[in-house]
């Protein structure tokens, strides 16, 4: 009888472990990057869209498509619309991978985009003309020390311009960790 016991035992702990194998496999499956190809269209500094998928770019932002920001002379410039024409110019050439496998509170996919070996995501913040946030520290330092783009004069961050306007919701903060259980979790 012990024996018989052991042989149960035994059978269901392996069929227990071969369940959380398949469990796992379909976890890791599942946090794959998703891998997205041109040609896009670019909506402004940090959104693409690409066969009716939109896509932020991650790590960073951009300033909105009207938001103005000064020069070094004290002269306003349209900093949004200019982070937009160097997007298209990015992502121009159809050489263009973007990988993502998050999405943001507006189920857009957040992407890492590359042209080649270059970053397009850290070209933008290199360049100036987006705010690291998370991502980049390095190529904003350099903008930042060279007086690129944005850090050539003032500008209002565009996570505060958006408030400001009354473009940003609050999220509460309990919304906010079942969001966070849900894409962890797998919880509905």
């Amino acid at each position: 009888m012990a024996r018989t016991f052991r042989i149960f035992r035994d059978g269901a702990f392996l069929v227990a472990f071969f369940i959380l194998l398949v469990l796992i496999a379909a976890k890791l499956d599942e946090a794959a990057d998703s891998v997205v190809h041109g040609p896009f269209h670019v909506i402004d500094g940090d959104t693409l869209s690409a066969g009716g998928e939109r896509l932020r770019l991650q790590g960073m932002d951009a300033p909105e498509l009207d938001q103005t920001c000064e020069d070094g002379r004290g002269k306003p410039w349209a900093c949004g619309d200019e982070a937009r024409r160097l997007l298209i110019r990015l992502v121009g050439n159809g050489e263009v991978e973007c990988l993502g496998r998050e999405r943001d509170k507006y189920h857009r996919l957040l992407v890492r985009c590359h042209s080649g070996a270059t970053s397009i995501n850290g070209a933008l913040v290199r360049q100036g003309l987006a705010i690291a946030s998370g991502r980049y520290a390095e190529e904003q330092e350099t903008a930042r020390r060279e007086r690129q783009g944005l850090w050539a004069g003032r500008f209002e961050s565009p996570r505060d311009w958006r408030a400001s306007r009354g473009m940003m919701d609050n999220t509460s903060f309990v919304q906010a960790f079942a969001d966070w259980m849900k894409r962890v979790t797998g919880w509905q």
